[in-house]
């Protein structure tokens, strides 16, 4: 690899931006694919499964061989409200491989005697993210019920284009949030990608079950980023 191309990678992993490595087997050649640039073809059907399922693979294109070495960040969950479902969530997630944060502002609550292990912040969400700002590779679940703690945050999160934004609450409480939202500013197509009531239509009653239906619905929307396949869901 050319210096020129791995400065480039070293680059886009620093800013946790997708990428794909794509090298010429037969001539050695390698260039770097962000996310966002125009593929056209099989070569692009094949970048696309790449930044979708994180796996790297060797392919033939126009009877040239081609490893694409898919570099996505590490995701992200960041649970806003240390209560009983993030517990339980924080927990799920970190063995599915996620990075998990915390982020509460009360005290009493966000203490690290409940979430041990668990990075957490007894801070309000907006000076957490003026230094740790969300990205799309960032999954957000709103979960105190409180709109002077969850609505910043979500706002953040649709902004930042994440690829998860989830709010616990019943359709009542999301009306009303969307009523909020829309006096801000926010577009109502925005609104529409939070799932709210959050987690898929299991059921779940539970803390526990919460935070199953939850997970499955952040994973869910991990890995069909970009397509229109991400359903939204009835749980309340």
């Amino acid at each position: 690899m050319d210096p020129s191309t791995l400065k480039q990678l070293n680059s886009q992993r620093s800013a946790r931006r997708a990428v794909v490595l794509v090298t010429d087997l037969d001539e050695g050649r390698s260039h770097v694919i962000q996310e966002t640039s125009p593929v056209e073809g099989p070569l692009g059907d094949a970048v696309a499964t790449a930044f979708r399922t994180g796996r790297s693979a060797t392919v033939q294109i126009d009877g040239r061989a081609l490893f694409l070495n898919a570099h996505l960040p590490p995701p992200r969950l960041v649970m806003i409200g240390a209560v009983h479902i993030s517990q339980a969530l924080a927990s799920m997630a970190r063995l599915a491989g996620f990075d998990v944060e915390i982020i509460d502002p009360r005290t009493a609550f966000a203490t690290q005697e409940r979430f041990q292990g668990v990075p957490l912040h007894a801070q309000w969400p907006q000076d957490v993210l003026a230094v740790r700002p969300f990205d799309p590779f960032t999954a957000v679940a709103a979960l105190t019920h409180d709109p002077k703690i969850d609505d910043f945050p979500l706002q953040a999160a649709l902004e930042a284009g994440c690829f998860y934004v989830g709010a616990l609450g019943s359709r009542k409480t999301h009306a009303s949030r969307m009523e909020r939202f829309v006096a801000s500013g926010v577009s109502r197509a925005d609104i529409e990608r939070i799932h709210a009531p959050i987690g898929l239509d299991i059921g779940a009653s539970s803390p526990a079950e919460i935070a199953v239906a939850t997970l499955a619905q952040v994973i869910h929307a991990l890995r069909t980023r970009g397509s229109s396949r991400v359903e939204k869901s009835d749980v309340a």
